[in-house]
């Protein structure tokens, strides 16, 4: 296998050998799967990549919860004699080393897996036909310099990810975007962010646990509106009580920068809120094709949208072209990139000609604070899926022992919020988990696996509690038992 990587920035690295079964157009983590996999099957590789990049929002919700336990210090009895003092420029600087030493990291890998790389853009061709009767795909290559150069592959895949959406509103030249974010000198003392999704709702965790006023801008009533309704109403509860101001039903217009150089934020409905040194713009990402010559080649692409077809292998409509990651807009998560890069790889290189990615029951979390994870399907997807009278739902709520000994109200103290759903029909199975809370982010991991085997309710209950923790809750809803009877 040859694989070509291509990354969609000023400059990045092809790779190419004298003679190619594969080409890989890519800087994505599934990229990086694929190869090491297709390497692993002891094909020819080679890939074209970018620095490959991490946005460090795992680093920034790392800091912010620190920042927050700082904070708790007072409810476990500690007296805090001297006030810590806090470096946004230094975190920034060890973040991006952390980050840049990750990539080195990756591209390491890949040169000690015989892959070489070129320094230029990637654009398919017409393919030109083979002598064997096969389909070889030629693949345009433009340096920083100017010069071109053409290689042929009889794989290709695209795995180019996506781009932050812009808004298209007046004084958009003065906002930034997600991947903006990371640029910051400083933190900003007062932001907004617009969007509802979960980029939008990480971020303001973390501006709010480092004390900045955060604004969070939504279009409806609250944000994380494609997760379980559980998730978002008690997201939109622990954003308000950490001091995010929401502003539901709320559509941005206009940006304008006042004379102090502060932004102020027009909607449409007209009020104005001003005041602000950052307006970050997360709103969602599209696929980063433009320039890919997919047109020429015959790649379909979604009306409206720009992702690539694909069916349940990664095949597009052009045979020998695969597509996955960010670029097919399904589940645009980096583990779910990386696993879909290594089945096809064993398809097309493992002698495992039936293997794929299940997208069902992905795990999932959101780094807000506290976070929120989920498996499986939403109560409303469930009630859709399998009629109302069906679904049986099972909910608790706790509090964590981190919070027990706190010297504050019982109502006061922070909960953890759990939602499970069953199948009748189907013994019980549970189709659907849902947590908010401290610890929600590992149990999550261990309770997908479970949940993907076809675990029932019972199964549930008949695993012994782990006391204490956070995730015994999840093993000990009521009401529990072996039977059916009461459920």
């Amino acid at each position: 296998m040859t694989c070509l990587r291509f990354a969609w920035r000023p400059l990045v690295c092809l790779a190419a050998l004298p003679q190619r079964d594969s080409t890989l157009i890519s800087s994505s983590s599934a990229a990086e799967a694929e190869d090491s996999h297709a390497r692993d099957a002891q094909r020819h590789t080679t890939s074209e990549s970018a620095l490959l990049t991490a946005n460090g929002s795992e680093v920034m919700w790392c800091v912010a919860s620190v920042h927050e336990t700082l904070h708790d210090l007072k409810n476990f009895a500690f007296t805090v004699t001297e006030q810590p003092t806090f470096s946004w420029s230094a975190l920034k600087t060890n973040r991006d080393n952390y980050i840049k030493r990750l990539n080195n990291i990756y591209l390491n890998n890949l040169k000690n897996s015989g892959v070489t790389f070129f320094p230029a853009f990637a654009r398919l061709a017409k393919p030109d036909a083979t002598p064997n009767g096969g389909q070889a795909h030629s693949i345009i290559l433009k340096s920083g310099d100017g010069k071109e150069e053409t290689v042929t592959a009889d794989h290709v895949l695209i795995a180019s990810g996506g781009r932050p959406v812009e808004a298209g509103i007046p004084g958009e030249e003065h906002t930034i975007n997600s991947d903006g974010f990371f640029e910051l000198e400083e933190m900003p003392k007062k932001v907004a962010l617009i969007g509802a999704g979960y980029v939008a709702v990480e971020l303001a965790g973390v501006f709010a646990a480092m004390r900045a006023e955060t604004h969070l801008f939504v279009r409806r009533e609250c944000a994380l509106r494609k997760f379980d309704d559980m998730i978002s109403s008690r997201v939109d509860e622990f954003m308000k009580k950490a001091g995010v101001q929401v502003h539901p039903h709320s559509n941005a217009k206009a940006v304008h920068k006042d004379a102090d150089d502060s932004l102020t934020l027009e909607l449409t409905d007209g009020r104005k809120i001003g005041g602000f040194e950052s307006i970050i713009v997360t709103i969602g990402r599209v696929p980063e094709v433009e320039g890919l010559g997919l047109q020429d080649v015959g790649v379909k692409q979604v009306p409206g949208a720009g992702y690539i077809q694909v069916d349940e292998f990664q095949n597009t409509s052009v045979k020998q072209i695969y597509a996955l990651g960010d670029v097919c807009g399904k589940l645009e998560l980096t583990p779910v990139a990386i696993a879909a890069g290594r089945r096809l790889a064993d398809r097309l290189f493992g002698d495992l000609p039936n293997a794929k990615l299940e997208y069902g029951c992905v795990p999932t979390v959101i780094f807000s604070h506290p976070p929120a994870a989920s498996v499986g399907l939403t109560e409303a997807e469930a009630k859709a899926t399998y009629g109302e009278e069906d679904i049986k739902v099972y909910t608790g709520t706790s509090v964590n022992l981190y919070y027990g000994a706190w010297p504050v109200a019982p109502e006061e103290k922070p909960k953890t919020f759990i939602k499970m759903i069953c199948v009748k029909s189907l013994s019980m199975k549970v189709v659907g988990l849902h947590v908010v809370g401290m610890g929600a982010d590992e149990m999550i991991q261990g309770f997908g696996v479970a949940i993907k085997m076809g675990a029932t309710k019972a199964d549930f209950d008949n695993c012994v509690a782990v006391h204490p923790t956070a995730a015994e809750e999840v093993v000990t809803l009521a009401p529990w038992g072996l039977s059916h009877k009461g459920m």
